[in-house]
């Protein structure tokens, strides 16, 4: 990892003095590039031997975890800048990213949350009814954990560790996951507790976390539902459904400079290059990448 500090440091000099970029503009291509080195370094290889194959494998990574084809192209730009430091100064003889391609911009990926989008959406939820805190736990939970709808509809009561700060979620395939929560969407679910406990709860859903009105689970449809009627509210003219906010969570937690191995291991993913699930991460490093990296890591006003 030293080797990559070093670089990284003439690296900067050279956008500084040679490219003469302002400060922002350095400060981006740098974030960019830490992403590639991350993944370089978490794969065991050399930022001078990496291939074509390395660099498709990577973009494949950013794609995979719903990242927007323009935050893509950004990445790409900033790793070619990189690669063509590198040959100019003699450090590499073939450059990588020659033939490495930015996505079509139009491509068609789900929508993509700001976070001023999601505080809209959050505020347009009328805390009076009945459901409403309820509600607002629901999008807090689907944000703050980038979980899927159907492991939102399935979270028990007893999988939420509140001293902890950690949500135990079954995911595809019945694999089983702990995943960070920020405070913001304990204190919303402990919130929506008094309510819950008003509910009459039928045999079979005690420990079902959100409930319907009739005291059973929420359906898919339901929360679809939920989130069309508040996004409308809120003016927001994006298509979003559940997965917007669980593509919005990866989104916001690599443009903060989260490690993707972490935002991969949050979602639930597997290894998209080795098809292997990623080895165990120690759960005080995803807690502290969410503290570190999500715009939930501290409360709203």
């Amino acid at each position: 990892m030293e080797q990559h500090i070093d670089i990284v440091n003439k690296y900067k000099l050279y956008l500084q003095l040679e490219k003469a970029l302002s400060e922002n503009s350095i400060e981006a291509y740098l974030t960019d590039l830490d992403k590639l080195l991350q993944y370089i370094y978490a794969e065991n290889k050399d930022y001078k031997t990496i291939t074509y194959n390395d660099l498709q494998h990577f973009v494949a990574t950013l794609r995979d975890l719903g990242i927007h084809p323009r935050s893509q192209a950004r990445v790409i730009s900033g790793i070619k800048s990189f690669y063509r430091y590198l040959l100019l100064d003699e450090y590499i003889s073939i450059d990588p990213t020659e033939l490495l391609e930015a996505p079509k911009i139009g491509m068609k990926i789900p929508e993509v949350l700001s976070v001023n989008e999601i505080n809209s959406i959050l505020d347009t939820i009328d805390l009076s009814k009945a459901e409403g805190q309820r509600n607002r736990a629901i999008l807090e939970v689907l944000y703050s954990c980038g979980l899927r709808v159907s492991e939102l509809t399935s979270l028990r009561y007893s999988d939420v560790y509140f001293e902890e700060g950690f949500i135990r979620v079954q995911g595809k395939g019945s694999k089983q996951r702990l995943v960070p929560i920020s405070d913001t969407a304990i204190k919303e679910i402990k919130n929506y507790l008094y309510d819950r406990n008003l509910i009459p709860i039928k045999k079979g859903f005690e420990d079902i976390l959100f409930l319907s009105r009739r005291g059973t689970a929420l359906s898919r449809i339901m929360v679809f539902h939920i989130i069309k009627e508040q996004t409308e509210l809120a003016g927001v003219k994006k298509n979003v459904s559940p997965h917007t906010f669980r593509h919005s969570f990866a989104t916001h937690l690599l443009e903060g400079g989260a490690n993707l191995r972490a935002i991969q291991e949050m979602l639930g993913h597997e290894n998209i290059v080795t098809t292997e699930i990623y080895t165990h991460i120690d759960r005080e490093f995803l807690r502290r990448e969410i503290l570190e990296h999500h715009p939930r890591s501290k409360s709203r006003d």
